[in-house]
């Protein structure tokens, strides 16, 4: 079942940049699906499409659909998306410095009326313990715990679907690997849905089902997350193969763009 539809959409900041030029995807519910391009091609703006943030920078939905459970929400307020179940993980973490970590994961549930933000707590706690163990303010937090507190903060919202935006970034090796099999448990074990923007490709297909490759602004690749490691376009592009340069997608001869995107 499709949980996010997002159809044929056009985005413009400004009302003058035209960032996004048709672009379409679907995420099928409790799925983990990879979003993969090079700097630029819009998949940040994508996800801000979804979240409704597009908003803050002056950019919006001029063209198509993005809906949510069958319904549509481009358009919608961004609080009244997380309250539908989407919650965004920012590139960068976006935690809040100043408070501590316990006040940032409260600050997650912000949306929720109910008793059971205690005992969600100690689910965040259960998957990072180390955040447990800091009780000073978050921005004393090393890179990796500061991830760690962003996807918690997303769990304490009780999302249906998190589009996260670049976890690996600035991480070690080690950590991105941790926190890789972080998310592997928490869509396997809560049936969180994910829509995962990475620049590591490798390990974003190592955890998907699917995945999409993005270039201005459009979808020009898609399939298993299988078929794309084994694509040797791909390999080349976003893997580290070896082969003769190439700048675009367009010089391939053997690439067809789907029917539905033409």
């Amino acid at each position: 079942m499709s949980l996010l539809a997002v159809n044929n959409i056009e985005v413009v900041y400004n009302d003058v940049i035209l960032v996004l030029r048709g672009m379409s995807l679907e995420v099928r519910e409790g799925a983990i699906v990879a979003l993969l391009g090079a700097n630029g091609a819009g998949k940040s703006t994508t996800l801000k499409a979804i979240s409704g943030l597009l908003k803050t920078e002056e950019g919006r939905v001029t063209r198509g659909e993005v809906r949510f459970n069958g319904e549509r929400i481009d358009g919608v307020d961004p609080h009244l998306i997380v309250r539908r179940g989407i919650f965004q993980v920012m590139e960068g973490r976006r935690i809040v410095a100043d408070m501590t970590v316990l006040e940032n994961l409260r600050l997650g549930a912000f949306t929720r009326n109910d008793d059971g933000v205690r005992a969600d707590i100690d689910i965040v706690y259960g998957y990072f313990p180390r955040l447990k163990e800091r009780t000073g303010l978050a921005g004393y937090l090393s890179g990796g715990e500061q991830q760690m507190l962003a996807i918690g903060r997303a769990l304490m919202a009780r999302p249906k679907l998190i589009l996260m935006d670049e976890p690996s970034m600035g991480l070690s090796p080690l950590l991105v690997k941790e926190v890789f099999g972080i998310i592997r448990r928490i869509n396997q074990e809560l049936g969180v849905t994910i829509l995962l923007v990475e620049q590591n490709a490798r390990m974003a297909l190592s955890v998907a089902s699917h995945g999409y490759v993005m270039e201005q602004g459009k979808i020009v690749l898609d399939g298993t997350a299988e078929e794309l490691a084994n694509n040797e376009d791909v390999k080349e592009f976003y893997l580290g193969g070896h082969g003769a340069a190439r700048k675009s997608f367009r010089d391939i001869k053997s690439y067809k763009r789907r029917k539905r995107w033409l």
